[in-house]
């Protein structure tokens, strides 16, 4: 790779990354800690505003914007591929969010990625073999929340089980299996973690009181604590 484009690179990650490493940066470029400072000096130079975090690493000035990047027929590809993908959610909320993000992604395609992407539009379909009619429309909320540390209140009703139980949660971390989204928060009723079908939330509420951060690991949970919906 050519200085100048590994300079577009790192510009492009310090744009969509909070916080980069000079370690991250040589590894990901497989060139030496050195060449990464040099490539820093070259964007500071050309009047990048790059803020150097004392042994943290690199990020760019907040408000500072990137000229529109220019997206490949695979790239767009693989958008138009994850956008039937995320239809096939159950979350109203998420398949809004994410298809409003990807007409702004679209505006930037080039004349003919964009037609290309409308043709294989039309030439992809995914089947669910095993469709559950259940839907929900709480996901974005709740992704905020678990970002923000803000406590939920929620109204669950566990599968096979018609009692609703009041809760007060932590919201910690999600995953996604079998088309379903589970959250994962500490219960305040219960006193430990516990998972949440999205899809099982009756009703729920963001609360502007903050929760302290308990430092969960998604990775340690699932070692620990093989799903079990409560």
């Amino acid at each position: 790779m050519s200085q100048l484009s590994r300079l577009i690179s790192i510009l492009t990650l310090l744009k969509s990354k909070r916080l980069l490493t000079a370690s991250e940066l040589a590894k990901k470029f497989d060139v030496s800690i050195r060449t990464v400072y040099r490539d820093i000096r070259k964007l500071e130079e050309a009047g990048v505003p790059v803020t150097t975090i004392e042994g943290r690493g690199y990020s760019l000035m907040e408000g500072y914007s990137v000229a529109p990047v220019q997206f490949t027929e695979k790239q767009a590809n693989a958008l138009i591929t994850a956008e039937h993908l995320i239809n096939q959610s159950k979350d109203a909320s998420f398949i809004k969010d994410f298809n409003e993000a990807l007409t702004k992604i679209k505006s930037v395609f080039r004349t003919s990625i964009q037609e290309k992407s409308e043709l294989l539009q039309s030439k992809i379909h995914i089947f669910n073999p095993t469709y559950e009619n259940i839907s929900s429309n709480a996901l974005s909320e709740i992704q905020l929340a678990i970002t923000n540390f803000n406590f939920i209140e929620i109204n669950y009703c566990k599968a096979n089980d018609t009692n609703v139980s009041f809760r007060k949660i932590e919201p910690c971390a999600m995953y996604s299996t079998q088309h379903k989204w589970i959250l994962i928060a500490w219960c305040h009723l219960r006193q430990e973690y516990r998972s949440f079908r999205v899809d099982r939330i009756q009703h729920f509420k963001i609360l502007q009181e903050k929760f302290e951060d308990r430092k969960f690991n998604l990775l340690t949970y699932f070692q620990s604590c093989p799903y079990r919906e409560k």
